[in-house]
């Protein structure tokens, strides 16, 4: 057998069914490559090596009775967002030194049910706030991929679950938990070449995982393959009742559509997407999503979502607000770090456990929030962007009248340096621009690979659906995929 670890996670699923390889074996060799190659990338951040192969063990057992669930003895890493019994789950803050939760996440309960194997926690921009996996406590994690004509350069894998990207991408785990608030599976998908969807609000329950922006936060799976994100997906969903904004809804056989075509959808390109001075790069990609979708017998309409120029600023109005309203309960009484000197007041202790707990983008965020929350400016500045927020919301409603599922761009630009950017949050926060919109409309969206640049590196294509329709966003996506037929690898992994 070729390096187990380079097989899909369908493959791997399908490998060990049929006894060739077991969860043991799969699971030593995950662990043997992170060992070899997560120095360098720094994308798990807390191993758990002895739990991952007493699930191996177990998965085995069940394998050889045949009561296999979905991801039964499959590798997988998990965002360092999501709370683990017993396992650091810091959500990359020195605010949470420490803290290790007495419960599971319903979402990674749902993956140990069906047999997932917990190979570690993975590296996240601070409570998932930043785009290029830059502001984490635990140092910035490294994109696997270099430019070819600067291979020096260390590469951003995107951000927040820029960990979870590096680790897909570089073969360290099958499968990867990723959350989304504003694009944050979808950018480093499309910065690591691989796939990462957004399901519609709702679809997976927020029990569990540290709250951001509670009314944009949604969690997904981060794969290499469009069937193993079907896969993932149907493991990862569900009603949940400790969550009051999980939706009951049941949760279709995302695999089954795999192969089923475009012939007769229609797909719906927004003209607001076609931005001033985009890079050329981008737009040809473009082009050749919407040519091999074209030829695929899928019916291109041109549409209009006139609310998109006021996305950004609407967003970093909304999540700020609610990011500062979350935030309040690090405070250093309850858990995780604690400043405090003789002769501290409990106004001092809060002050000083925060001042030194929180990084600097987590507080600029806070600031904002607080701002835009606080008295004579509500009005003016939140109530206003849920309004505009509305209207967004409305566009995509219309444009759906027209068409079956959107087309976009997912990233502005490649992956860019270490370093770029960095001290221009304003430059950094427009990473965001293609998916801001379909977070603040509650859509599922998904973001795949489509080439490379002239520099060597992955461009991703963006696909948005209908509310709880990601049946289509996962058919669409094979198709281009298929067309594509790229084994989207960096050198030397």
């Amino acid at each position: 057998m070729t390096n187990p670890t380079h097989m899909t996670l369908a493959e791997a699923r399908d490998a060990l069914k049929a006894k060739k390889i077991s969860s043991v074996e799969l699971t030593k060799a995950h662990l043997s490559a992170i060992e070899k190659h997560n120095p360098a990338l720094n994308a798990y951040v807390h191993h758990t090596p002895e739990i991952a192969l007493a699930q191996a063990a177990a998965a085995d057992a069940k394998l050889a009775k045949g009561e296999a669930g979905r991801l039964e003895g499959i590798p997988i890493g998990i965002k360092d967002l999501f709370c683990t019994k017993g396992v650091n789950s810091q959500a990359a803050s020195k605010i949470l030194t420490g803290f290790k939760p007495e419960y599971e996440s319903t979402i990674t309960s749902n993956l140990f049910r069906e047999g997932a194997v917990m190979l570690g926690k993975l590296n996240m921009d601070e409570f998932a706030m930043g785009s290029a996996n830059i502001t984490s406590h635990y140092g910035p994690c490294i994109n696997p991929w270099r430019r070819t004509d600067a291979p020096e350069k260390q590469l951003v894998p995107g951000g927040s679950s820029g960990g979870s990207s590096a680790a897909v991408a570089a073969r360290l785990g099958f499968m990867a938990t990723g959350t989304d608030t504003g694009g944050s599976i979808r950018q480093p998908a499309a910065f690591t070449g691989i796939v990462g969807i957004k399901p519609t609000y709702g679809r997976c329950s927020r029990w569990g995982v540290v709250a951001f922006a509670s009314s944009l936060d949604q969690a997904g799976p981060m794969t290499r393959t469009v069937r193993d994100a079907a896969i993932s997906l149907q493991a990862m969903a569900g009603h949940d009742p400790k969550d009051s904004t999980s939706a009951i809804q049941a949760v279709p056989d995302f695999e089954a559509v795999i192969g089923m075509g475009v012939k007769g959808l229609k797909v719906g390109i927004p003209n607001e997407y076609r931005i001033e001075g985009m890079n050329k790069e981008i737009s040809d990609a473009w082009d050749k999503g919407i040519a091999i979708l074209k030829a695929a017998g899928a019916e291109i309409v041109n549409v209009s979502l006139p609310h998109t120029k006021y996305a950004l600023p609407t967003y970093y109005i909304i999540a700020p607000a609610e990011a500062s309203s979350n935030l309040a309960r690090y405070d250093g009484v309850r858990f995780g770090l604690r400043v405090v000197e003789d002769g501290d007041s409990l106004n001092d202790m809060y002050e000083k456990t925060r001042a030194a707990g929180f990084g600097a983008e987590v507080k600029r965020r806070i600031l904002i929030g607080t701002y835009v929350l606080s008295a004579g400016y509500y009005d003016a500045y939140y109530k206003k962007a849920q309004r505009v927020r509305a209207l967004i919301a409305q566009d995509f409603k219309n444009a759906f009248t027209q068409c079956d599922i959107l087309l976009t761009p997912t990233a502005p630009s490649d992956a860019f340096a270490i370093g770029e950017n960095q001290d221009d949050p304003l430059a950094m926060y427009m990473n965001d621009v293609f998916t801001i919109p379909a977070s603040l409309a509650g859509l599922p969206a998904m973001a795949l690979p489509i080439g490379l640049s002239k520099a060597g590196l992955p461009l991703g294509l963006h696909l948005i659906g209908r509310a709880f329709d990601e049946e289509t966003v996962f058919k669409v996506a094979e198709v281009i995929e298929r067309e594509v037929a790229t084994n989207f690898i960096p050198a030397g992994y």
